[in-house]
């Protein structure tokens, strides 16, 4: 534990990199993996028929699609870079040593795709007459080709999180690439992506084609058959995907469905998630063979409905896979598998270079009216307790805002005290009752300081503020020390002589 802990208290760190990666999907899916190849395919279709109509839509489409993948799109996509460095930085600290190549080939494949997008948008109107206009249909043609590119290196590190396959033993790039999920997922994400852009399309044609002209019927109807025609392989790449999701990961659909209050009404999400497709389904079937009937507000509903049901995938995908943040390797926590046998041997608090300040709401919790030797003992176990529980559960967990864990204790407890005997004894067999949480990390002795920690926020409902915003101590010699009868492990002071 070598990084000061970054925490938002309030939104929870998980949602700050949900909010992040999902706008991200939607408008990369959408906006430029499915929509390149289909503002491509208008232009080469209105140069073929010498119908400037289609000229005009497919530019339009297109500036709209530049101007936010170029904004939006690229600082969403640094965003994830970012939050997940400050949340979790020892996962992308592993992905990047085992995906290094292929990032940097990704980021080369990005960069020829931002020029390609560039001159694709800017010579449009340059480039319209014979040579050049083919010239600028075979760019378009190109621009979705790096688009996809990008995305398929990207799928190979998702599906890796998710079931790292050979790599577990071979320890190679190559095993890591072609995990087992890799090919499915990218099977089913590059059909949806053009199925996306379709339905994106059909909202924005009547932004820009008036009703009474005889060309938006004709333009509605293309693009419903466009999406129609990915909607097969939508659903054949999602039966592939879903039957090589790892078996554990399946048990936890419920929950990463609905959160674990609402897991019961599984049955109930799944027919109003295949309604919400049938809906999209008849909506795009009218758009086919009677678009004249499709008034501009029913475009709305499948272009809201495939945005909530691709964002909500995405929850989905990255909850599934717990209690792992990569399977079988490393901990949602940021703890490594192979790890664990030497954490709680040792303690965790043996191998961390930062504490995290007690604050004054926190302080309380001690009564003032101690001796000064036992106020000085119960704010040193209080101090660990808060470190335990900012190494070991902060990156899932808030006190008292989204996924609080005061929340949670209330639920089981009530309004009984939450006595340190109660919440340990829960907290070392969570697992085996929620198998999406990992197992406690920490020796016997920080179960206990951790349960100090949590029975003060029974009270204290003030937000723990995170090293962004309170800082952090360097933990002085002596103060790594294992607690009593445990093994001597190296502290903290030497680890920060060693680095």
């Amino acid at each position: 534990m070598d990084f000061p802990v970054f925490h938002l208290d309030v939104f929870g760190n998980r949602g700050l990199i949900a909010v992040i990666a999902v706008l991200h999907v939607l408008i990369n899916h959408g906006l430029a993996v499915g929509m390149m190849p289909l503002v491509a395919c208008m232009e080469w279709y209105g140069h073929r028929k010498q119908d400037p109509r289609w000229d005009r839509l497919a530019y339009r489409i297109l500036f709209v699609s530049f101007l936010v993948t170029t904004t939006v799109g690229a600082l969403t996509g640094v965003g994830i870079w970012l939050s997940v460095s400050l949340v979790n930085p020892y996962s992308i600290g592993s992905l990047i040593r085992v995906f290094f190549w292929a990032w940097f080939v990704e980021w080369l494949v990005f960069i020829t795709e931002v020029c390609l997008i560039l001159a694709y948008t800017l010579t449009w109107k340059s480039w319209r007459e014979g040579a050049a206009k083919r010239r600028h249909i075979r760019l378009g043609f190109a621009l979705g080709l790096f688009s996809w590119i990008t995305m398929a290196i990207i799928v190979s590190i998702l599906g890796f999180m998710m079931d790292p396959g050979n790599w577990l033993s071979e320890n190679t790039l190559l095993s890591g690439f072609s995990n087992p999920v890799y090919l499915p997922q990218l099977a089913f994400r590059t059909p949806l992506a053009a199925a996306m852009a379709g339905i994106i399309a059909l909202f924005l044609i009547p932004f820009f084609v008036k009703r009474d002209d005889p060309f938006r019927n004709e333009a509605t109807r293309a693009v419903g058959i466009w999406t129609l025609l990915f909607a097969p392989f939508v659903v054949a790449g999602g039966y592939w995907y879903y039957s090589v999701v790892p078996a554990a990961m399946k048990d936890n659909l419920a929950v990463s469905t609905l959160t674990l209050q609402f897991s019961g009404w599984l049955d109930d999400f799944l027919w109003i998630a295949l309604a919400t497709v049938v809906t999209i389904l008849v909506i795009v079937q009218i758009a086919i063979k009677r678009p004249g009937l499709l008034p501009r507000v029913a475009t709305v509903v499948p272009f809201i409905a495939i945005l909530w049901l691709t964002g909500h995938f995405e929850r989905v995908r990255e909850f599934i896979r717990k209690p792992y943040i990569i399977g079988q390797y490393m901990y949602a926590n940021g703890l490594r598998v192979e790890d664990y046998a030497l954490l709680q041997r040792d303690g965790v608090l043996a191998y961390a270079t930062y504490s995290n300040p007690l604050t004054e709401a926190e302080k309380t919790f001690v009564p003032a009216g101690l001796p000064e030797a036992e106020r000085t003992a119960a704010l040193a176990r209080l101090q660990k307790g808060k470190d335990v529980f900012m190494d070991t559960c902060s990156r899932c967990h808030t006190t008292h805002g989204v996924n609080g864990v005061a929340g949670h204790l209330q639920r089981m407890f009530g309004d009984a005290r939450w006595t340190p005997d109660l919440t340990a004894d829960y907290v070392a067999n969570m697992h085996n009752a929620q198998p999406y949480m990992p197992p406690f990390p920490g020796n016997k002795d920080e179960l206990g300081f951790l349960a100090t920690y949590l029975e003060q926020l029974q009270g204290n409902k003030a937000p723990v503020p995170g090293a962004q915003q309170a800082g952090v101590a360097i933990r002085p010699a002596g103060e790594a020390k294992l607690a009593d009868g445990a093994a001597s492990g190296p502290t903290a002071s030497t680890q920060g002589a060693r680095k």
